[in-house]
């Protein structure tokens, strides 16, 4: 019976825990509409925001809400995105950075008119991908994997099945911002909820070859 208690006490934490995981991170860029509940992120997208550097559209601009937590080591971080997107450039999804000259930002962006997949990769100067999707999707998990010197970038349509839609580099041994992301560049701002965002530890494989080489 005690055994029985101490579980359900246990899950219980933990239930806690994930549940005040929102609450624990921060604002850059807070926008003026915003709700946390049931480890739910709903927000209205700041107006005329956005994260780029220099390439191709020759100016630079870094406001645009981002909600994050600081982590170390290599990590999986995942999410479900869905959006009222309106207007061209409407976006959401993952956002990693160490600075505002290095970033990595995936997730859903519509343009003229179609969803797409869309990934914008910053070392001092941004750089952007896009896959088209065929038909709109209800929502999309966004999953970023850092590993080593890398993060790549997966989706899904069910969080079942992932498909690599990036591989980038990004500096390693370094702590990172690692969080929630939404922008609207040309229009008057959107509905985006995020849910069940988590990101789980994973062990060093620098460390693990070294254990294994030295048993």
């Amino acid at each position: 019976m005690k055994k029985l208690i101490l579980s359900f006490c246990t899950l219980f934490l933990i239930g806690k825990i994930k549940a005040q995981t929102l609450e624990k991170m921060t604002w850059f860029n807070e926008p003026e509409k915003w709700e946390i509940k049931n480890n739910r992120l709903s927000l209205f997208v700041t107006p005329q925001s956005d994260y780029w550097r220099i390439s191709h559209y020759g100016f630079t601009v870094d406001d645009a809400p981002f909600y994050y937590a600081v982590y170390g080591g290599e990590f999986e971080a995942k999410v479900k995105i869905s959006a009222n997107y309106k207007a061209r450039f409407d976006q959401m999804g993952i956002m990693l950075r160490t600075d505002k000259d290095h970033y990595i930002k995936a997730g859903v962006e519509f343009v003229d008119g179609k969803y797409n997949l869309s990934t914008v990769v910053t070392h001092e100067k941004s750089d952007w991908s896009v896959i088209t999707l065929d038909k709109i999707p209800s929502a999309v998990w966004i999953k970023a994997v850092r590993r080593l010197d890398a993060v790549e970038i997966f989706y899904s349509f069910d969080d079942k099945n992932y498909t690599m839609m990036r591989n980038a580099y990004f500096q390693d041994n370094t702590p990172v911002m690692v969080g929630l992301m939404a922008a609207c560049p040309d229009g008057e701002g959107f509905n985006a909820t995020f849910e069940n965002f988590r990101v789980k530890h994973l062990p060093d494989m620098r460390r693990l070859k070294w254990l294994e080489n030295n048993k």
